[in-house]
């Protein structure tokens, strides 16, 4: 689900402070695109979120998340149905970010 090797990249080259505003700004930035992805019903919009939703999980090692956001997009881009995807990065995003934020700062602490 989550790849705590690349937060611990990223909590080392950003220090506790940067990281934790790396993590807000993840959190606030995913939270807007999936309101946008769920107003969306054109191919270029969802394609347009898809493609921001994939790479912010791929920044953050989401990388579940990442690969499923990339296959809707490559099928909206195919002017494709991406109904399914769709709903299932609207349910695991949020899922995902929660269990994220639940985690990291023990995780980190451990480390």
């Amino acid at each position: 689900m989550i790849n705590w090797a690349r937060i611990d990249e990223l909590y080392e080259d950003f220090g506790a402070d940067g990281f934790t505003d790396i993590a807000e700004v993840f959190v606030a930035e995913v939270a807007e695109s999936l309101d946008r992805l769920s107003a969306a019903q054109d191919p270029e919009s969802l394609r347009a979120e898809f493609h921001f939703l994939k790479g912010a999980a791929l920044n953050l090692g989401f990388d579940d998340m990442s690969r499923l956001c990339a296959e809707a997009e490559e099928r909206a881009a195919r002017n494709q149905s991406c109904t399914t995807q769709k709903a299932q990065i609207l349910e695991q995003m949020p899922a995902t970010c929660e269990v994220f934020l639940k985690q990291w700062p023990a995780r980190l602490a451990d480390s």
